[in-house]
């Protein structure tokens, strides 16, 4: 596991209100596609990253890119680390390395996802399932096993999982990505009730967006919808206003 570390005694500022306050967000997935997208827009408007993803190739090219977002512009701002969210294990040192270099975060959005090949269910194999419902679903609860706890310290922070169109409706050729969005609803909704007064937590539908994942559905046709890019200031604008009164909701950007 690789770290990039930010020196900062004093440690992030807390989550006080939905105003201006600078905030701390982890954010799996961050390597590319809505996460990625995501990272860059938070930094420009001055938030810390706690970014993770599996290729520490693609972390490293995302280092460089993410700094010179930053602002003000800074190589040692953020923290970037290699995680594979399926495995149990390496979400457990993460926490524990994130807890070490910068405490709790504020705001926690599971970004890190992956989709099946266009095929009917019982054409998919066995391998490519497990793929799906490992990262998507599995990765989401290792995150929520590991982190929560920690928010339960601070008696606050907002967790925002990433669900989709194909979470509140099915499609063929999906199923398996349908069904771990589903799950992510289901799971969401239950985590809900069981925070505490202060913390929230919401499942996001970001619509359809042309990312790698919608290329694999929909081939060429996937460039005509909205990139990453435009998506990300209006997305940025709706978590960074989440508050406790969200908790539970299935929300839409």
């Amino acid at each position: 596991m690789t770290l990039l570390p930010m020196p900062t005694p004093a440690g992030y500022p807390s989550m006080r209100s939905a105003g201006g306050a600078t905030r701390t967000l982890l954010i799996t997935g961050v390597s590319r596609g809505l996460g990625k997208a995501l990272a860059l827009e938070l930094a420009k408007r001055g938030h810390y990253i706690i970014g993770c993803a599996r290729s520490q190739d693609k972390l490293n090219a995302f280092q460089t890119e993410l700094a010179s977002s930053t602002n003000p512009p800074s190589e040692n701002k953020h923290l970037l680390m290699s995680v594979d969210v399926s495995l149990n294990s390496s979400v457990e040192e993460f926490a524990r390395a994130v807890m070490e270099k910068k405490g709790v975060p504020d705001i926690i959005v599971n970004c890190a996802g992956t989709i099946n090949r266009n095929n009917k269910l019982w054409e998919v194999p066995a391998e490519e399932f497990d793929s799906v419902i490992d990262t998507n679903l599995k990765g989401t609860a290792n995150v929520l096993r590991h982190f929560i706890p920690l928010m339960l310290e601070k008696k606050q922070g907002v967790i925002v999982n990433m669900s989709s169109g194909w979470g509140r409706s099915g499609a063929a050729q999906v199923a398996p990505y349908c069904a771990s969005k589903w799950a992510i609803e289901g799971l969401t909704a239950s985590v809900a009730k069981e925070l505490p007064p202060g913390m929230a937590a919401v499942a996001l539908n970001p619509g359809v967006i042309y990312t790698d994942m919608l290329q694999s559905c929909f081939g060429n046709s996937a460039s005509l919808y909205q990139t990453p890019e435009s998506w990300a200031p209006k997305a940025a604008n709706m978590i960074l206003n989440l508050t406790m009164a969200d908790n539970g909701a299935s929300l839409s950007v």
